[in-house]
């Protein structure tokens, strides 16, 4: 998927994906990560997602990266925060508080920029790739993190034939084998989701099941 595909949905404004409120997962499973505070927790294409602040609020320094210049203004804006602007590499840094968002390219990140992360929180990177780029984004991002980096993931399944991704179908098996070459998988829950309030709009546009899995990704 190309960078521009992200980019014209942010100018649109054609963020479906984006959630207003906290997830949900991540209220119930973030502690079975068993983070100390202080701790900086990675979330790549983190667009304006206010689960950093939520993470923030539980004592974690957090770092995203995030394509789209305009879905990181949004994120300081929308949160009453004026973000600090500075050139690291090939990023623009902005940050504010305790949330620093790299804006450029996921695949430029290197070692040094995540040297610091405990954890990574991912609840729409993977999800929002398509099968070609899954592979190399689990690649990368087990490549430049720290040994022994805990993942929470979150993932969506549904018959692939029945909607045009983003967000794409994510098999349980497909984790298991892509994440496996690099890390232990436990998986923490499945729900059957296709009618729950928030999944609304994937049941109008002719989904027929939908599970939500979390797991748990402990890199080796």
């Amino acid at each position: 998927m190309e960078k521009d595909f992200w980019l014209e949905r942010w100018e649109k404004e054609e963020i479906g994906f984006h959630q207003d409120d906290y997830n949900p997962y991540l209220r119930e499973y973030w502690q079975r990560l068993e983070l100390g505070r202080g701790s900086q927790v990675f979330v790549p294409l983190c667009g304006k997602s206010r689960d950093m602040i939520w993470l923030e609020g539980r004592g974690h320094p957090v770092l995203g990266v995030e394509l789209s210049a305009i879905a990181a203004k949004a994120f300081f804006d929308e949160n009453g925060l004026t973000a600090r602007h500075a050139a690291q590499g090939k990023f623009d840094s902005c940050e504010s508080g305790g949330i620093r968002i790299l804006c450029g390219d996921f695949f430029d990140l290197d070692r040094s920029l995540l040297e610091n992360v405990g954890a990574v929180y991912d609840r729409a990177s993977l999800i929002a790739l398509p099968p070609a780029m899954r592979e190399r984004y689990i690649s990368h991002l087990a490549g430049i993190l720290p040994s022994g980096t805990r993942i929470l993931l979150i993932t969506l399944d549904y018959v692939g034939e029945e909607m045009q991704g983003p967000p794409f179908a994510v098999s349980k098996r497909e984790v298991a084998e892509s994440y496996g070459k690099h890390a232990k998988v436990k998986l923490l829950a499945e729900t059957d989701a296709l009618d729950l309030e928030r999944n609304a709009r994937f049941k109008q546009r002719g989904l027929s099941r939908l599970q939500e899995c979390v797991f748990l990704v402990e890199l080796r």
